[in-house]
């Protein structure tokens, strides 16, 4: 049965996106928050739970996320869509807007989710080469841009993994190139509590642009699978007519509205990851092994002349997991490391100090 009946070819060939996730003392390797919400947060989720009618569906238009979402950006609620992850986001956004016979246009190396999600979609991928120091470069932006005329531009920023943040000047560059183009701008915005600037600044009604957020970073809900979108309202109807009926259950609903009431020590916890990964920073400059700026929550390394695989193997013999990044572009021998608590980030220094030496 299996020979008869089979597979797009663009799912066929596909490996998936997969991150391994190992019974580790030390688990860096996924970029989660180190630390699990703030308290009372579980407790306030709970009672709120007590109310849920479970034989009655979601409220299909999520209202009370969306609207405390739009408070917290200074928005309304039709300029935003909320989804099962980011990724849910990004997975509409090119049903909506790209699929067959249209393109979508990134810049590697990058986020591997955006060539994945755009292949599944049957979206043809035009693919662009950042800089070697893995900036923008906007002379190769405007050629795949004028060459292939996408439907939809990735940018992520700050970029996974190379923890790159995009300049302004650089985004609204590649915004005007998108719209002269009649391509949308999709920012992918996972870190940017992390980093000095948003792109959410240059939303507006008129403008093709969207930026896309997570709750799985700085507000330590990987586990709830919550992530949106913010743009033009024009964006936002679209996707409602593409997006599965009630995709987003009532616990996520709820846990997403509630998570936005701890924003001072959310802020408190970003200052922390960022002062905590700058030690980090500054340790692995002591190693032996090549090591780029980031403005997010994780670090790309290079272990110089060492194998990357073969450091990563010996991170996990000493039950310390990162990610390995060498089947990634341009990313031979490179790994990345997650900033976790400082006891992790101590236990990570002196097994990667020893291991090196």
């Amino acid at each position: 049965m299996a020979d008869l009946i089979r597979a797009r070819e663009s799912v066929a060939l596909s490996e998936g996106y997969h991150s391994p996730q190992l019974d580790v003392d030390v688990r860096l390797n996924t970029n989660e928050s180190p630390l699990g919400p703030p308290a009372g947060f579980s407790d306030e989720v709970a009672n709120a739970i007590r109310s849920v009618q479970w034989n009655r569906y979601p409220d299909r238009a999520a209202s009370a996320l969306r609207d405390a979402i739009a408070d917290l950006h200074g928005l309304v609620r039709s300029q935003v869509f909320a989804a099962n992850g980011s990724n849910e986001v990004l997975q509409t956004l090119l049903l909506t807007f790209a699929g067959p016979g249209r393109s979508s246009a990134m810049f590697e190396p990058t986020y591997a989710l955006h060539s994945h999600l755009s292949r599944i979609t049957g979206t043809q991928v035009a693919i662009g080469e950042r800089l070697p120091d893995f900036s923008l470069d906007l002379q190769e932006v405007e050629s795949v841009i004028s060459q292939q005329h996408p439907s939809v531009v990735f940018l992520c920023s700050p970029n996974n993994p190379t923890g790159m943040v995009d300049s302004r000047a650089d985004v609204e560059a590649v915004l005007k190139m998108a719209t002269d183009s009649g391509a949308l701008l999709c920012v992918d915005e996972a870190y940017a509590q992390f980093a000095p600037w948003s792109a959410l600044d240059l939303v507006g009604p008129d403008v093709p642009l969207v930026v896309t957020r997570t709750y799985s970073k700085t507000w330590a809900m990987a586990g709830a699978r919550l992530g949106y979108m913010v743009g033009p309202d024009w964006v936002v109807s679209e996707l409602e007519k593409v997006v599965l009926p009630y995709h987003l259950d009532s616990m996520t609903q709820i846990a997403g509205t509630i998570a936005l009431r701890y924003l001072d020590e959310m802020d408190q916890r970003v200052a922390d990851l960022v002062a905590e990964r700058d030690r980090l920073v500054a340790g692995l400059r002591q190693l032996d092994v090549v090591v780029w700026p980031s403005g997010a929550n994780f670090i790309l390394f290079r272990p110089d002349p060492r194998p990357g695989d073969e450091v990563w193997q010996e991170l996990v013999d000493r039950s310390v997991l990162v990610r390995n990044c060498a089947s990634w572009p341009r990313l031979a021998g490179c790994l990345r490391v997650t900033v976790g608590t400082p006891a992790e980030n101590k236990i990570f220094l002196d097994a990667l100090t020893e291991v090196l030496t």
